[in-house]
């Protein structure tokens, strides 16, 4: 929420606008006096890596009554304030909504009491609204993602990592209680996220005799030397009967009939705390930023909006089309219909729980079907956070599908030296949690071994190849699907994922891994900050991984609230830098007397990480002192964060879906023949779709030089940086979101939602 509170700040004040914080919700709207002050720029510093809400949040009685809402008028009124940017759940929304459709009437009884006069009337005869949605559960219908969730997912991870150490030393299981009183999204994505042996949440009750089918699940995986067991509750999970499933009875459950040695851990507000991860922070100062432009494009005859996330874009919604969907869930839940349920619950929602039926649950293999087709996954490149949990989607996907699946060992080099060996559903038990490659990886490009692959190809008899790795991958792909007219090993379907931290594939707005990078940098800068603290005035410029792709420097900037980040696909010169050491001079005489600079590594062959020091070292004497970080490995290695674990686990098993249809496809007599285009596809999410793109098209959208795709999206994000560290600049709001309606989206539309 902090990130809001700063992005509406900054941004306001950046338009010109009085900015007004409100300390404690509408309880201190209500009281007014000291609860409502006029902030300024310094007013919102070093609140970014801060929990919580520094402005107060409180439930407020007062509030619904119609004498409360009176008196809140009056208080906006007497400041001249008529633009409320409230962050909160659905409650809070819909009180800012009926305020809003009861102003003007206020604003008359007010006149009748002799409060205000007839001129104030006039002045203030319009309130706006708009909305941003903060909360852990995720649980307001039309928004992919609310400020706060991904946040929790981190601390639901990270429980869950510590607790599997201790679980699979003694042979336990596990039953973990996360919050969601009315949804089950924390309890789903975090078992996607875990590999949970089983998951209850409100939306989708077990079957009747579900009792049976857990313990049965439970022994099978012990039988299969499996350690230790997870199970994951919402604390609103429901039976079919609506009646309640908690933790304890499940214990109680798994002690009775099977005498497992079982704990229960119930996670609490541990989730609604802690720092916010950088994917929570870019949201909501994305989101902050785009409520300040709604509010100024605001008329009395828009309705009342919410700015949220849908895919990658921003998009502004009516707030009540999205209170009254939220309602309809917790309406078809009370009344059984939990299919409709989960529909309502929107398409990302519903897609987390069919990759969570298809992962956990192996059918015995009497129910699987027998295709006949081996399946080759491979890494190449360099290692990044989640292509474990791609490998493990892809290959239980593979065998649900029927296909025999083949993992090669450290990328096209192991391929052309036969390092290849079948691989099952257990083998890839407790994967998803796994940093770097487990199947290792290497940047050799097939081109030189081409001969050596096409044999083992041939040995093996693959008929799909998935790749999951960085530029590399794609390169490979590339390569295998030119080299097709000398090779007919090389003509089956191909997919390539994109998993690299630097995040520089083209086709693809993110790639598995990128996040934990982020986070990692963050993280880092968060830290240094923080040493800074008790020494006055001083600059730290940090050094980051990327290659020349400056999605991590500009990312890792708007998330830590760095001054500057160098990048490469932004030119700077000698006056640019000397205008930074000017800004920064500048910043030393307010309150504020640190400042944070990020360099991508490949920006500048001559202003290199040592030159910028040098250079502010020197022009800041007297003013500042210079500190520099290069970050290196460490942004490469680490355990995947949840955005990661579950792109590269939904993601990979759409893949697998798209090779089947493939290789449907091509099968004549006897074998497989792809020889299109577009049976050679990158996978990558595109604005708010999933989508399938020949490598052969994406070609003339690369620049090869420098290994980044020509176009990059995260470039319209740099005015924010630059706006939120206080540079004039011109913010292209071409791109902001235009309002929509909430629509029910047809079954087939699949989204790039995470």
């Amino acid at each position: 929420m902090n990130a809001a509170v700063r992005a509406v700040v900054r941004m306001g004040i950046y338009v010109n606008a009085k900015v007004y914080f409100i300390y404690e919700g509408y309880q201190g709207m209500v009281d007014g006096g000291d609860n409502i002050v006029e902030v300024s720029w310094e007013s919102v510093s070093s609140i970014l890596q801060v929990g919580g809400t520094v402005i107060g949040s409180a439930r407020c009685k007062p509030f619904r009554t119609r004498e409360g809402r009176l008196q809140a008028a009056f208080n906006l009124v007497q400041r001249g304030i008529t633009n409320l940017c409230v962050i909160g759940g659905d409650g809070s929304l819909t009180g800012a909504n009926l305020f809003r459709e009861e102003w003007s009437g206020l604003l008359e009884e007010l006149a009748q009491k002799g409060k205000i006069d007839a001129e104030a009337v006039k002045k203030y005869a319009y309130l706006n609204i708009v909305g941003m949605v903060g909360s852990i559960d995720n649980d307001f219908c039309g928004t992919d993602m609310t400020i706060g969730t991904d946040s929790a997912l981190h601390r639901i991870i990270e429980v869950v990592d510590a607790i599997m150490t201790t679980a699979q030393s003694h042979q336990r299981t596990f039953v973990l209680e996360v919050m969601g009183r009315h949804c089950g999204y924390l309890a789903l994505v975090s078992a996607l996220a875990c590999g949970a042996d089983w998951v209850f949440i409100p939306e989708y009750p077990p079957e009747e005799g579900w009792e049976d089918s857990m313990c049965v699940k439970l022994s099978e995986n012990r039988a299969r030397k499996k350690r230790l067991n997870i199970i994951i509750v919402a604390e609103g999970a429901i039976d079919c009967h609506n009646k309640p499933i908690t933790s304890e009875k499940v214990k109680d459950l798994v002690v009775q009939r099977l005498g497992f040695d079982t704990r229960v851990t119930i996670l609490g507000h541990v989730q609604r705390g802690g720092t916010p991860s950088a994917f929570d922070r870019i949201l909501a100062s994305r989101m902050g930023v785009e409520a300040v432009l709604a509010l100024l494009e605001a008329t009395p005859d828009t309705p009342a909006c919410v700015v949220s996330l849908s895919g990658n874009q921003a998009v502004r919604l009516p707030l009540m089309e999205c209170v009254q969907m939220t309602q309809e869930v917790q309406k078809a839940m009370d009344e059984g219909r939990f299919l409709e349920a989960v529909r309502l619950r929107g398409r990302s929602f519903e897609n987390n729980l069919n990759t969570y039926k298809l992962l956990s649950h192996k059918k015995p293999d009497s129910e699987l079907p027998k295709t006949n087709f081996n399946v080759a996954v491979l890494n190449v490149g360099a290692p990044a956070a989640g292509m474990n949990a791609a490998v493990r989607a892809a290959v239980r996907v593979g065998m649900t599908e029927g296909h025999k699946i083949f993992a090669v060992i450290d990328g096209f080099e192991g391929f052309a030296r036969g390092k290849i060996k079948e691989i099952s559903w257990g083998d890839v038990g407790g994967w998803t949690g796994q940093g770097g490659s487990i199947l290792g990886t290497k940047r050799t490009l097939p081109a030189k071994y081409l001969e050596k692959i096409a044999d083992q190809m041939r040995t093996n008899n693959i008929n799909a190849l998935m790749v999951i790795g960085g530029f590399e991958a794609f390169e490979s792909c590339l390569q295998l699907y030119e080299a097709r007219s000398s090779f007919e090993e090389f003509k089956v379907p191909m997919c390539v994922l994109p998993a690299t931290i630097s995040n520089n594939v083209p086709g693809t707005d993110y790639s598995i891994g990128a996040d934990t990078a982020l986070n990692a940098i963050v993280e880092t800068c968060d830290r240094i900050k923080q040493s800074a603290s008790g020494t006055k005035r001083r600059v730290f410029i940090i050094e980051t991984m990327g290659g020349y792709c400056g999605y991590l420097a500009n990312m890792g900037a708007l998330a830590a609230g760095a001054d500057a980040a160098y990048i490469f696909e932004e030119q700077f010169d000698i006056r640019e830098l000397q205008a930074n050491v000017e800004h920064l001079t500048e910043k030393m005489k307010t309150s504020i007397q640190r400042g944070l600079v990020l360099r991508n590594e490949n920006c500048n062959e001559n202003y290199t990480t040592d030159f910028i020091y040098q250079l502010y070292s020197e022009e800041g004497k007297g003013v500042f002192d210079c500190r520099k970080n290069v970050l290196g490995h460490m942004q490469q290695g680490g355990a995947p964060s949840p955005f990661d674990r579950n792109f590269g686990t939904k993601i990979s098993a759409k893949a697998m879906q798209w090779i089947s249809k493939k290789l449907k496809e091509t099968y004549r007599k006897g074998k497989v023949f792809a020889n299109t285009d577009d049976s050679v596809c990158l996978l990558g999410m595109r604005r708010r779709n999933l989508v399938f793109q020949p490598v052969a098209e994406l070609k003339s959208e690369t620049d090869f030089v420098h290994r980044i795709p020509k176009e990059q999206w995260w470039l319209k994000l740099r005015p924010l940086m630059k706006i939120l560290a206080k540079y004039k600049t011109s913010y292209d709001v071409s791109d902001s979101g235009q309002l929509e309606h909430v629509a029910m989206l047809p079954k087939e539309a699949e989204t790039g939602a995470i």
